[in-house]
Parts: C-alpha cells; structure tokens; sequence
C-alpha cells in the first residue's frame, strides 16, 4: 500500500536515516544530496511511503523546482525488498500524481557509481533520459541527472473529449 508519508512516524525517521547511511560511503558530503526528514516536510515537498502491512519498505517523493518543473527525491527501497517491484510502483505513483496536478517534467540526480546502477536502469525504463544539471545542480563526476517530459494527464477532460 502506498500512502502519504507520516512524518511523525518514527519508523520513517529511521527508514530515511538509513538511506542517508547508504548513501555516506557512495561519494563525498558536497556529492550527496538527499534531503533529510526536515528537508521532506517542506511544504513544496509530496512524500509517499510503501508498506507492506506496518513495514516500511519504500519511500519516493517529489520537491517543486518550478510552477511545472519537480525533482524526484528520497526513492529508496528497504534491501531486502529490492528487485520485488516496489520502486516501480513507487515511481510509477510520483508520475501519476505529477501528470494529474499538470507538472510537466520531473527531474532527478542519482549517483554515477555502480552502487546506483539498477536505479539508473529503473528510470531508463520509465523514461527518463541523461540531461545536463538542472536547478541548483552543477556538473559533478559523482551525479547522473535525468529527466523526463511528462505526457498529458489521461485523465485531463480536455484530453478525453478530443
């Protein structure tokens, strides 16, 4: 089940401490940047967390860059869940509620090391392509960014009478 995330959950406190705990060996401080739990509760933030009945086992969420521009940040899935399709499903629910509020393109920065391969790959799948730094990202030889236009929402009345 993918529900908006509780930020006083303390289990999502711990989730995302983990993810910041993965990502500390994967390239240096300036090189790292994945919002922590205050960063998430800004109010141009949207979280979402998968469960699997009380666990936790992925959190995906999406910060507003512009009026029709968004990053996806915080995608991660708990290690003993990867490869079962929760990221996926993560994923594909961001997207879905960008095209519904009209957001035309998500972006995002993920690691260039191996440790961030199948991620890569997950995102290829769902359309997203190699673009330069967007934001305030500049080149780094440790980020790979990538971004995709989103499509119209198949569910705008305007699409469906035409």
């Amino acid at each position: 089940m993918i529900a908006v995330a509780d930020f006083a959950d303390p289990d999502l406190a711990r989730f995302l401490q983990e993810h910041l705990d993965d990502l500390t060996p994967t390239a240096p401080a300036e090189s790292r940047h994945a919002f922590d739990l205050s960063a998430l509760q800004q109010p141009h933030v949207r979280m979402w967390v998968a469960r699997d009945g009380e666990q936790i086992i992925g959190t995906v969420a999406l910060a507003g860059i512009d009026a029709d521009h968004e990053e996806l940040k915080s995608m991660r899935t708990a290690p003993a869940r990867r490869g079962q399709g929760v990221a996926s499903r993560l994923l594909a629910h961001a997207l879905d509620d960008a095209r519904r509020r009209g957001v035309a393109q998500v972006s995002l920065e993920t690691g260039s090391m191996e440790f961030f391969s199948a991620a890569r790959a997950l995102y290829a799948r769902a359309g997203f392509i190699e673009c330069a730094p967007f934001g305030d990202y500049t080149d780094d030889p440790h980020s790979v960014f990538m971004t995709n236009s989103l499509g119209p929402n198949p569910d705008d009345p305007a699409r469906l009478s035409a």
